[in-house]
């Protein structure tokens, strides 16, 4: 999958979505794509001052459930269930142990159509 495609799926088809699976490619294209947006937000709100936090907060917020319902699907892939992402609270050793279960390859069979 490539960039554009991803991004479209995980942001128009499948915003909320959280059945189903993702493959590696559009799980970690989108969340580059999150990265960049995140990125250049912050970079125009520094800009503009006060306004931009209200700009930074909406970008934000719009990229949550996305951001979410991609990692959910990307769990789902590799046969576990998306409520591991809960794990990602734990500080640092949370986000290491959730990388690790991003970058494992798919499973089959998979209990996740």
């Amino acid at each position: 999958m490539d960039f554009k495609t991803a991004v479209t799926t995980c942001l128009v088809k499948k915003y909320a979505n959280f059945n189903g699976r993702a493959s590696r490619s559009e799980f970690w294209w989108f969340y580059l794509a999150c990265f960049v947006i995140n990125s250049v937000v912050n970079i125009v709100a520094q800009a503009i001052g006060d306004a931009g936090s209200i700009l930074s907060l909406i970008a934000c917020l719009a990229l949550l459930i996305p951001s979410l319902a991609a990692g959910c699907r990307r769990l789902h892939d590799i046969n576990k269930t998306g409520w591991i992402q809960l794990v990602g609270l734990i500080p640092l050793i949370g986000i290491i142990i959730l990388i690790v279960l991003w970058i494992k390859e798919p499973v089959e069979p998979n209990n996740y159509q």
